[in-house]
């Protein structure tokens, strides 16, 4: 963790991440399976994702077709967490806290792949 965040912010962006992510899986998957699939992973994410989804339906246009609507629900988390959090924390520039867990999660490949010697 490289800026001196309260760990709380840490949290909250890591549950809000996980759960955008989860929403953005869904859709990926959707591509593939059918969400009534017996496919374990598919049943995992329609299972996890659907109260969120039930949550968000009244502000959901119609006009989004239902394999999408997910991905509607994920930008909601996009928005919170580049502009509503470090509103919130008292930055004056969008986007200071950037994605704790993908930039946690890109230093750690970076490293896995820089220990490589080829």
């Amino acid at each position: 963790m490289s800026a001196n965040f309260h760990p709380l912010v840490y949290i909250i962006d890591y549950i809000l991440g996980v759960i955008m992510w989860t929403l953005i899986g869904r859709v990926a998957m959707n591509i593939f399976q059918r969400e009534d699939s017996q496919f374990f992973f598919m049943r995992v994410f329609v299972k996890f994702t659907n109260p969120l989804i039930t949550l968000f339906k009244p502000i959901t246009p119609s006009f989004i077709i239902g394999p999408m609507v997910p991905l509607y629900v994920a930008w909601f988390f996009f928005m919170i967490r580049f502009y509503l959090m470090p509103w919130i924390l008292g930055y004056s520039v969008m986007g200071m806290l950037s994605f704790p867990l993908e930039s946690e999660i890109s230093r750690q490949i970076y490293q896995f792949f820089n220990s490589i010697k080829f």
